[in-house]
């Protein structure tokens, strides 16, 4: 189990630094977000949407699996002491991500007035030809990403991910103040994603030069990229029918729907605000793929299955509660933050949020464990299922019932899939779910988030003091819940007071928490042990 607690130790600081780093250039982006939402009509908001999304049908086909590539063998060269190799898979996938991401972006200015007019928007070519950069530009980003994850130097990423946000709330207001309108937000968003892969790539060249040099550099390179691409070929595959799944919802929203901009905005604005929930998830994702990848299922087993079950519980203890509280506060938060002109944003919202509720079954964990192991084709497998479900579905239902029609295969395609890999998982790895575990996360959240938004509704207030009330409500009934449900336990407890060590000064105010959940411990249920046991 010492294994086991020192890579918990080692994802939990990199989590935090990537999890600051992720609240930080958010918040300041949704500011802008929010002003550009009150400065355009839910119109004019819709079409700055359109714009950016018309490129995303090309960035499905820009990485090829070689940025998860990157991370997984620079995970394993550490792991196996073998550092001198790292130097060329880091410059190999970057040289990848230029040379690809700039030929796609010529090709997304190419077809910019065959996209506008296949979204019966024919005027918005030339701003669908500025976005189309940020096919390059994002590139870069995730390259640098790929770099800070395998390196585990996530606070690098942090820094690129706020200076980026900075750049660009700064930029798009400023443009749209000037009254260059969605040209003006479109135009800001471009060269501040331009700027921030530059940061990216200086950043990257910072912990690049410390690594020792290789032999044979040239032949190191061409050898590392066909590594990637055997690795990543299906991953890329996986990606780009997902990706593509993905945005043949959004192409067929604004065709159907040509006259509803304002409908699409309301989408959007919900597409906007689910990110906080991923403020929890993205750290737990992005961490778990390097700590399982350095992980042999042969001489690891016990330590495969601990890291495997522990991270599903506690990624639901943090995204479960993040996702019910969100749903049940949709409607004063978005009336908050954007105002009463996007009324049917709320219930887009809180649907969105329902696919994080699958954190509590292994959403989180089971893909990253079974890319981390090699067994990339299988996800294509389960890809495949998915868009065979999931794009007749979506034709269906978008036709008839437009955004909604959208919302529901996004949410249900990739179930079957999904606890098909489950069961995979566990016959090839030994590893499983706590079903119970999890039933009683969701069942403490619903609690939570049932009373919470009983309460806020019959609240006369305004908007913005019935969403204080609401969170200030819902976290201790969530708390009190999961203690009378032994959803935490003494375990818990202990396991976690030994991750948050490695956050310095920081872990004090989260053994705070955890003495109150403690004291909670011995009033609620003082049927049980009370004391202390040993991590396990």
């Amino acid at each position: 189990m010492s294994k086991a607690a020192d890579m918990a130790k080692i994802s939990a600081k990199g989590g935090f630094h990537l999890l600051w780093g992720l609240v930080v250039s958010t918040v300041i982006s949704s500011v802008g977000t929010i002003f550009i939402a009150r400065l355009l009509s839910s119109e004019l908001f819709g079409l700055y949407t359109v714009a950016l999304a018309a490129p995303n049908l090309i960035i499905v086909f820009r990485d090829w699996g070689v940025n998860s590539a990157m991370i997984r063998y620079t995970a394993q060269c550490r792991a196996e002491g073998k550092p001198e190799e790292i130097r060329n898979i880091v410059l190999s996938g970057l040289i990848f991500e230029i040379a690809l991401g700039l030929a796609l972006s010529l090709i997304s200015f190419a077809l910019s007035d065959f996209l506008a007019t296949t979204f019966n928007r024919p005027a918005i070519a030339y701003l669908i030809q500025i976005a189309s950069f940020t096919v390059l530009t994002g590139g870069l980003i995730n390259a640098a990403t790929a770099a800070f994850v395998g390196m585990e130097k996530m606070e690098l990423n942090s820094i690129m991910l706020v200076c980026q946000s900075i750049i660009k709330t700064a930029l798009v207001i400023g443009l749209v103040v000037l009254g260059l309108g969605t040209f003006g937000a479109i135009l800001g968003f471009a060269v501040a994603a331009l700027i921030g892969g530059f940061i990216g790539v200086f950043l990257m060249w910072t912990i690049y030069k410390e690594l020792p040099k290789p032999t044979s550099f040239k032949l190191e390179i061409v050898s590392n990229v066909k590594v990637m691409f055997k690795y990543g070929m299906p991953l890329s595959l996986s990606g780009i029918i997902g990706g593509f799944q993905t945005q043949f919802y959004a192409f067929l929203l604004p065709i159907f729907y040509a006259t509803e901009s304002n409908v699409i905005g309301n989408f959007g604005i919900a597409v906007s605000f689910v990110v906080l929930i991923n403020f929890f998830a993205t750290p737990i994702t992005t961490m778990l793929f390097p700590a399982f990848s350095k992980l042999d299922p042969q001489k690891d087993k016990e330590t495969l299955r601990n890291v495997f079950q522990f991270s599903i519980k506690y990624a639901s203890l943090l995204v479960v509660p993040a996702a019910a509280l969100v749903m049940s506060l949709s409607e004063p938060a978005v009336s908050t933050l954007f105002g009463v002109t996007y009324g049917v944003a709320p219930l887009f919202l809180a649907l969105l949020a329902v696919s994080y509720v699958y954190t509590a079954f292994g959403s989180l964990s089971v893909g990253n464990l079974i890319n981390s192991q090699g067994q990339t084709t299988f996800n294509l497998y389960l890809t495949v299922l998915s868009a065979i479900i999931g794009v007749p579905m979506g034709l269906v239902l978008i036709l008839n019932f437009g955004v909604i029609g959208l919302i529901v295969p996004t949410l249900t395609a990739g179930i079957p899939g999904f606890f098909i890999s489950v069961g995979w998982a566990k016959n090839r790895y030994g590893v499983t779910v706590d079903w119970i575990s999890s039933a009683k996360i969701i069942f403490s959240s619903s609690i939570a988030a049932a009373l919470t938004f009983a309460l806020v509704f019959e609240l006369g207030f305004a908007s913005w003091l019935r969403l204080i009330i609401g969170v200030l409500f819902f976290v201790p009934v969530f708390i009190v819940a999961s203690v009378l449900t032994e959803t935490v336990n003494w375990i818990d407890i202990n396991n976690l007071r030994s991750m948050v060590s490695s956050l310095g000064p920081l872990s004090r105010i989260f053994n705070k928490i955890l003495d109150v959940i403690e004291k909670l411990l011995v009033t609620l249920r003082p049927d049980k042990n009370h004391k202390r046991e040993p991590n396990r």
